[in-house]
């Protein structure tokens, strides 16, 4: 038995009320998904509310639920927010994906030194974080996500060093280091922000890897094997969702 599709709206009506879904998410779920009289869906907000519906009607471009319950769900704790380094082509946005289908939080693309992709500030920047966000919507309906986890401005160095100084504890995953992941297990925090640093293609530089130690950061490896920029964040959260107990509750 599969789980109901997810599509995401802006604000869920009662339990046992009607609902119109139109729109993108309406055409998607009428020509795409091509749901019918009786099949279920979910409803979420994005932000903790989610809501089963079954469907009453389906036309062109829109379907007509009746919402049979609601419910709203606690985010994960501790607080996963990744910074991800800026990556070439579309291996950005596959970064943001599997560290979403993963469990992420937030995200907070980096400016590093290294990095071959730059998001210089006008509409050329714009447009590339408006794909990453809009990436994160898609793979958080794919996995079924309440919560879309939030893509935020992007961030220099020196920005970061002051987010891991605010952060309930902070790793910045580094192939050189010798201390594993793995050894992190009870001494993770268990609420506020946990924050992970992926490095660039390039890798992080040794002054990088300093100023992010030096405002609190634990440099750690994930294994023997060195993984691609835009793979290693998925891969520590899910190490990270069994050392921090958040997939004790799945």
């Amino acid at each position: 038995m599969t789980t109901p599709p997810l599509f995401l709206v802006e604000a869920l009506p009662a339990a046992g009320a009607s609902f119109g879904l139109d729109g993108p998410e309406g055409r998607h779920a009428a020509t795409v998904r091509r749901l019918r009289s009786g099949e279920a869906v979910l409803l979420g907000d994005g932000r903790g509310g989610l809501a089963h519906a079954v469907v009453t009607a389906s036309g062109r471009d829109r379907v007509d639920l009746l919402l049979t319950d609601r419910t709203a769900v606690a985010p994960p704790t501790p607080r996963i927010v990744l910074a991800q380094a800026l990556v070439k082509g579309d291996r950005g946005e596959l970064a943001v994906e599997t560290a979403t289908e993963a469990g992420v939080d937030a995200m907070l693309p980096w400016r590093a030194a290294r990095c071959i992709a730059r998001w210089e500030d006008g509409p050329r920047g714009a447009k590339a974080l408006a794909r990453w966000r809009s990436t994160a919507r898609e793979a958080a309906k794919q996995a079924r996500r309440p919560w879309v986890p939030v893509v935020e401005e992007p961030v220099s160095t020196a920005a970061l060093a002051r987010r891991v100084a605010a952060a309930a504890g902070a790793i910045v995953l580094h192939e050189s280091v010798t201390e594993p992941l793995a050894e992190l297990a009870g001494t993770l925090p268990s609420a506020g922000d946990l924050l992970i640093v992926v490095g660039p293609e390039g890798g992080i530089t040794d002054d990088e890897v300093a100023e992010l130690a030096a405002a609190g950061a634990r440099p750690v490896r994930l294994g023997a094997e060195v993984l691609r920029a835009s793979t290693a964040a998925a891969v520590a959260l899910g190490a990270l969702g069994v050392l921090t107990g958040r997939w004790a509750a799945c």
